[in-house]
């Protein structure tokens, strides 16, 4: 995702195993949908890594110097680039929890509303 007109997504490295049966997916990837990647996204700096005997990931490394890895043991072609895209398409800020499920800048003295609320 760009933000203020910048991508956000700096580098992507593809880390996978030559002869490890979770990485047949990750492998057919790249030989069909990670060069399209590469010429869609001329931006985004692509870098394999052989490990081997480990299962394969996509690290993506982001512009405020954060990481997201994400397993693709097992997955299809079509399921890697989702991942992918997805990795490519957010802005890589760390998940923040809500404490509550109501978010407000002024909060309710009363307390919240609910449906039980007898009058």
């Amino acid at each position: 995702m760009a933000l203020r007109g910048v991508w956000q997504l700096q580098k992507l490295v593809v880390s996978y195993c030559n002869w490890g049966g979770s990485s047949r997916g990750i492998r057919a990837f790249m030989e069909s949908e990670l060069p399209a990647l590469i010429e869609k996204n001329p931006q985004l700096e692509v870098a394999t890594e052989l490990s081997r005997g480990q299962h394969p990931y996509l690290k993506g490394i982001y512009r405020n110097r954060n990481e997201r890895v994400v397993c693709v043991k097992n997955m299809d072609p079509e399921q890697v680039l989702l991942n992918a895209t997805r990795l490519r398409n957010s802005l890589g800020r760390k998940v923040v929890k809500l404490r509550t499920r109501h978010v407000t800048k002024h909060p309710s003295v009363q307390g919240t509303w609910t449906t039980a609320v007898k009058f």
